[in-house]
């Protein structure tokens, strides 16, 4: 009896040793340590340059888009108002990235807080997801206005232009805060070292002393779902515009709508690779070298194309730009 009592308590201690030590493991990692670009470390100060140049330039670009369609009548249109949408997005997308990139080439400190980390992993993930969704009702708004001229403004009229803006809103945020809560849940007792120049999940579910093989699988369901169904939309919208296209009787009507068409495509198919090579695959820690690589197409390159492609190269916006720079000529 004596010896079972004994038994019994030593059993109870190393149950308590052992969920003191789960604790302090789950606890251990305070903070990460973004790892960056180390091969390419001694051009830390070249790229601290080029990234931010490619910032100011993709900021500036959207905030103008975002100003001259709110500051024109005539820009007040259900494409404008999507394309501000979509800059307004591509500002806080590139922003949750960019500026602790340019701070790590800097100042060479790569850490990063387990609360920052995460926030920074649901926002991006969050605002991204709404750009993808964003992209696809740019796509049908386009369809509609080329294909369907006459039901246009009936269906695009404000009410529905703001509740697809908030519909893709919410999608993106309930579709990406699961995920992101259930893997900071998970344990973390090192190592600590990200192999990202961000906290981006696949990363993240590496360092997780968890089983979080349904983390994995429940990611890749959501992000299966938000490329696809995007991407289908946009094939299907794009697909009827280009036989639309076909169909115009002038020549010169042709070419500059394939002209526009195919540099939208190849912004959309830049986007849709290197998401689908990061985010399509049900082991979300394999391939990390070419992830980072991938990653900096969608952070640094679409970002600062897409204000170009979609809207700078406009004449409606040209001819906006250019009556906002004489009105403020003749207030001067």
């Amino acid at each position: 009896m004596t010896f079972c009592k004994i038994a019994q308590r030593e059993l109870i201690e190393e149950m308590e040793k052992s969920m003191t030590g789960d604790a302090r493991n789950r606890t251990a990692v305070q903070e990460f340590t973004l790892e960056g670009f180390p091969s390419v470390q001694p051009l830390g100060k070249v790229l601290f340059l080029v990234h931010l140049l490619a910032y100011l330039a993709s900021i500036m670009g959207n905030t103008l888009i975002i100003t001259i369609t709110w500051a024109d009548h005539r820009l007040q249109t259900p494409m404008y108002f999507f394309l501000s949408s979509f800059s307004f997005c591509e500002c806080c997308f590139i922003t949750t990235v960019i500026p602790k990139l340019l701070a790590m080439y800097l100042s060479g400190r790569k850490s990063i807080s387990f609360a920052a980390c995460f926030t920074q992993a649901f926002v991006f993930l969050f605002v991204g997801t709404t750009i993808f969704f964003l992209m696809a009702v740019l796509s049908l708004d386009r369809y509609l206005a080329i294909c369907k001229p006459l039901y246009y403004l009936t269906v695009m009229n404000p009410r529905m232009c703001f509740l697809l803006v908030i519909i893709c809103l919410a999608l993106g945020f309930f579709l990406m805060v699961v995920p992101v809560i259930l893997l900071s849940q998970s344990s973390f007792c090192g190592p600590h070292v990200i192999p990202h120049f961000f906290c981006d999940f696949g990363p993240l579910t590496k360092l997780s002393c968890s089983d979080t093989r349904s983390i994995e699988m429940l990611a890749f369901a959501m992000d299966s779902f938000v490329l696809l169904t995007s991407l289908i939309i946009t094939i299907i919208a794009y697909s009827n515009i280009v036989f639309s296209i076909v169909c115009l009787p002038s020549a010169k009507e042709r070419q500059k709508a394939f002209f526009t068409c195919s540099s939208h495509l190849i912004v959309l198919s830049l986007m849709y690779s290197s998401c689908i090579l990061i985010y399509m695959k049900p082991k979300q820690t394999t391939s990390l070298d070419s992830n980072r690589e991938a990653a900096l197409m969608n952070t640094v390159v679409t970002p600062l194309l897409n204000p170009v492609v979609y809207t700078l190269r406009n004449k409606q916006v040209h001819q906006a730009l250019r009556d906002a720079l004489s009105r403020i000529r003749l207030q001067r």
